[in-house]
């Protein structure tokens, strides 16, 4: 079997770190590019998925959240409750429950 020497540009810091996962494997870097480009020809294609994610990741949303949350607790005066104050509604709340169930 003929073989072919296949060079690639890539950075650096790219390199050795993938090097650093390989030697972690225990194979080397041209070892798993072999690996890639079969699994490659198994999958008639790229051998992991390459999507965009359909809602991109924002940390806003979650700020936006507890920022709605926080403006909720202050409006419904309960915004300087203390952890044995919760505790003690979220207990009752579970008291009601059960007796409102039976």
């Amino acid at each position: 079997m003929s073989t072919s020497l296949l060079q690639v540009r890539v950075e650096d810091s790219l390199k050795d770190e993938a090097a650093q996962v390989f030697e972690r494997l225990g194979i080397d870097t041209s070892t798993a590019i072999r690996m890639f480009l079969k699994r490659a020809v198994m999958e008639n294609g790229i051998p992991f998925r390459m999507t965009i994610p359909k809602i991109p990741y924002s940390a806003d949303r979650g700020y936006r959240a507890m920022v709605e949350i926080s403006e909720a607790s202050e409006k419904n005066g309960v915004s300087d409750m203390t952890l044995d104050e919760i505790n003690a509604e979220i207990e009752a709340s579970r008291r009601e429950r059960q007796v409102v169930g039976k």
